[in-house]
């Protein structure tokens, strides 16, 4: 039988993401839609300008929307668990008391550097689910929180993990990240056309605590953040979709160019072991073309799901330099949210 779900934020840009994830998903089922007060009680189709290339699925169209109050989400249907795709200036107190009662898959910032909050991506560290039966007890739910890391940190993240076993010490990334990144409207227009904002309010933190915390070591009772040096810039670019990010790497040990290329086409993790429905068959990609890896061009690959890397080549000051893309909406975002519940469903945490 099919979970049923409420996704908190449905008509934002990550919601309707989520949405066309979700549709036909062989786990989990669409039950309740939840929005801000003036969206409740109108039509999802009513309160929703749908950005997304595809169509608003009819049947959603049709749905009701609630507003993102627990009773209110409670009375409009049975639920097993939430997607969280909250605004980060509400979703703390909003999803503490989601999580009271219900499990809470958060795409939000507001509770991810928490010390008992799992900050998860399934392919990277899937023992970090261990902190949440100690946050369950610390906070006295029912339910509980996990969380999804920072859109450019994910694809940054997954890298790393791969060539952990030559001893990652030190990195710098540049990241060139879509306006789709910002939400909607996002960036004005005069602002962005001809331009590249070299500014992202907190990105650069996140990306570099996130990682840590990511990286890190479970002994069982908390994560001990990784012991890597991280400098993030963090820009604005004219792309509607996919986030690209230039890393300069050092490694502990010198494996040669082609060392690092196979390693990084070899990694998986347990959502490849599990075989569940929304992992990638190859969570990274590696390209040979000079030009390559591009946003237009690469953004989709595994639909949307798989990281693409290229230009590996030797760096005369660090070890290893490359470049890495993302679908910062679906890796990034909705898609990252719904893997983890898979992951969760499979270890049947939910």
């Amino acid at each position: 039988m099919k979970r049923k779900v409420a996704i908190l934020g449905a008509t934002g840009a990550v919601g309707q993401r989520f949405i066309e994830l979700l549709q036909n998903h062989s786990w989990f089922n669409i039950e309740v839609l939840a929005a801000s007060e003036r969206s409740a009680g109108k039509k999802f189709s009513e309160a929703c300008k749908w950005r997304l290339e595809s169509e608003m699925p009819p049947e959603i169209g049709e749905m009701p929307v609630v507003n993102t109050v627990l009773k209110d989400v409670k009375e409009a249907g049975n639920i097993d668990f939430v997607f969280s795709a909250l605004p980060g200036n509400i979703a703390g107190p909003v999803e503490t008391e989601f999580a009271a009662e219900f499990p809470v898959v958060s795409k939000a910032s507001a509770h991810r550097m928490e010390a008992d909050v799992p900050l998860m991506i399934p392919e990277v560290n899937p023992e970090h689910l261990g902190l949440i039966p100690i946050q369950k007890k610390n906070r006295g739910w029912n339910g509980f929180i996990s969380t999804d890391p920072n859109c450019s940190t994910i694809q940054l993240a997954m890298t790393l993990k791969a060539l952990m076993g030559f001893g990652v010490k030190r990195l710098i990334v540049s990241t060139m990240q879509a306006l789709s990144g910002a939400g909607y409207p996002g960036v004005a227009s005069l602002d962005i056309v001809d331009n590249v904002v070299p500014f992202i309010p907190s990105e650069e933190e996140k990306m570099e605590s996130e990682t840590r915390k990511l990286l890190g070591t479970f002994d069982g009772k908390q994560v001990h953040p990784a012991n890597v040096t991280i400098s993030a810039s963090c820009n604005r670019v004219d792309v509607k979709d996919g986030h690209l990010e230039d890393v300069h790497l050092e490694l502990e040990q010198k494996p040669s160019v082609e060392e690092i290329k196979k390693t990084l086409r070899n990694f998986t993790g347990e959502p490849q072991k599990l075989k569940l429905p929304t992992a990638p068959e190859k969570p990274i990609i590696v390209r040979e073309e000079v030009d390559r890896p591009q946003p237009r061009l690469d953004r989709d690959a595994g639909k949307g799901m798989s990281i693409v890397v290229g230009r590996v080549r030797s760096d005369p000051i660090m070890t290893v330099k490359y470049l890495c893309l993302g679908h910062n909406t679906i890796r990034g975002a909705a898609g990252a949210g719904i893997l983890s519940a898979e992951l969760m469903a499979a270890k049947k945490i939910l």
